[in-house]
């Protein structure tokens, strides 16, 4: 395993879409492992393979420590309920911004070893999971955002 570089927000490669796995051979299993290793490292609770540098449709996600959850080519098939939060992002260092995102999904998606399962995640597993899909599409937090958070707002939320 190795920690990958992230891009940050001027990396145009960040707005464009990924592309759908279809291998799930050895290389696709290093880079899954090079992203658990990398969003741990940089204490992150999601990454998407775009901010790898790496166009294709995996994410790493791990809403509660010690529960890491990898979805390739996922799709949210129902989403419901709106929460405004709290968000940040790996490849958009020290900026933070409160968005929109459903309480509630259900999402489809392969396993790694190419399984497909659908499940439905709520609240802090949903909000990840919605910003992680949206680096698949090219989509940043901060083009969600209702505003972006001074530091001082930043504090009192802590």
């Amino acid at each position: 395993m190795a920690i990958r570089n992230i891009l940050t927000q001027k990396d145009p490669q960040l707005v464009k879409k990924s592309r759908t796995v279809e291998d799930f051979g050895p290389r696709t299993q290093t880079l899954i492992d090079d992203m658990i290793e990398t969003m741990h490292r940089r204490e992150g609770v999601g990454i998407a393979a775009p901010q790898v540098g790496v166009l294709r449709r995996i994410v790493v996600v791990e809403p509660e420590e010690g529960k890491t959850l990898v979805l390739i080519n996922p799709e949210i098939l129902e989403q419901s309920g709106s929460v405004e939060g709290r968000e940040g992002c790996l490849s958009i260092p020290h900026i933070w911004g409160l968005v929109d995102r459903p309480q509630h999904i259900k999402v489809h998606a392969q396993l790694r070893d190419g399984r497909e399962t659908t499940f439905e995640a709520r609240d802090f597993a949903a909000r990840v999971i919605c910003h992680e899909t949206d680096h698949l599409e090219g989509v940043l937090f901060t083009d969600r955002a209702k505003r972006l958070l001074t530091d001082e707002e930043l504090e009192e939320l802590e």
